[in-house]
Parts: structure tokens; sequence; C-alpha cells
């Protein structure tokens, strides 16, 4: 099988249900961003903490769910679905891991190490992510789960870029102002 089909070479794309749209469309932005996000976070693993990347590589199974809901203008109860249980577990996890962390007092500067600067980044990815899924609901019916998984997602890479940096002594920055 060959990677290229050529079927694209016009500026348009298939959906899941194979109907066509245009590669500029509000839904391929949006889960292309979301695909974006996901390979930001590739980058991150190894971080050196098994227990960090065994949550990563979890999050990034998330997200190929997210991004099939995402393609699939008119799906099936039996097709790929972001579940209230997919939020469930990164609140389940955000949770635990606060537990390591000192109690925020201030905004954070995004960095530290490459583990948690990655991570920092990749929060910022899914931000943007999240608002393209926004900006394709004022269009056109999604999967509402979706928008609060990537909401929940962001306050996840955030808490784990902390966890990250407090384990690899990195210390927090706060901005001036």
């Amino acid at each position: 099988m060959t990677i290229y089909t050529g079927r694209g070479d016009e500026g348009d794309t298939d959906l899941r249900d194979m109907s066509r749209v245009s590669k500029a469309s509000p839904r391929i932005e949006a889960y292309g961003t979301v695909d974006e996000a996901n390979a930001l976070i590739g980058t991150v693993r190894p971080t050196e903490h098994d227990d960090l990347d065994d949550l990563l590589e979890t999050v990034q199974n998330h997200l190929h769910v997210v991004q099939a809901d995402l393609a699939n203008p008119d799906p099936d109860p039996d097709d790929p679905a972001v579940e209230p249980e997919h939020v469930e577990t990164l609140e389940a996890q955000i949770d635990a891991l606060d537990d390591e962390l000192e109690p925020l007092r201030s905004f954070v500067l995004p960095g530290g190490g490459e583990a948690g600067a990655r991570l920092h980044h990749a929060r910022t990815v899914t931000r943007r992510a999240e608002r393209r899924v926004v900006e394709l609901a004022r269009s056109e019916p999604i999967n509402e789960t979706a928008v609060t998984y990537l909401n929940r997602l962001s306050d996840l890479l955030f808490t784990l870029g902390r966890v990250a940096n407090a384990r690899d002594g990195e210390p927090e920055e706060s901005p001036s102002y």
C-alpha cells in the first residue's frame, strides 16, 4: 500500500463518512490542530518519569479518538467518540499530580527543563485546538465533550509541566509585571 493517493492534490480531503471537504474547512482545521497537539506531546516522551510517560501515551490515544470524533460529521452510535470517562480520567490525574506540587500562588512562566518546557508548549497548542473546535461548533454540530476534553487536557499539561519541572529540580518562575 502506498502512503500517497493523490486525492488531496486539489485541496480537498475525505471525512470519516467519505464526504469531501476543503482542507481549509473549520472541521479539518479543528482536528488538524488536535493532531498537531498530539504530535507535540509525542516529542515530550520519554520524560524520564515512567508514570508521566504512561499518562502521555494514554492522552495520545485519547487524542486519536478526539480526531476521529471530529472527523465524523454524522456519527453512528458505535463510532469512536470522546466520552465523559475520558474527561474523568484527566481530572483524576490532575488531582493526583497536584498533590506533588506546592500550591500555585501566581502565574508561571512557561519553561523549565526540557520536558517541562515541551509540556507547556503542548498546553498552548492544545488551547489553540480547543479554540478551533469551539469555532467549528458555532457552524456545525459536534460532540461537545471534545471541547471539555481539550479544556481539561490543557489543565493536565500545565500540571504535568509543573510536575516534570519539580521532579527535575527546575525552579518555577513567576512573571514580573
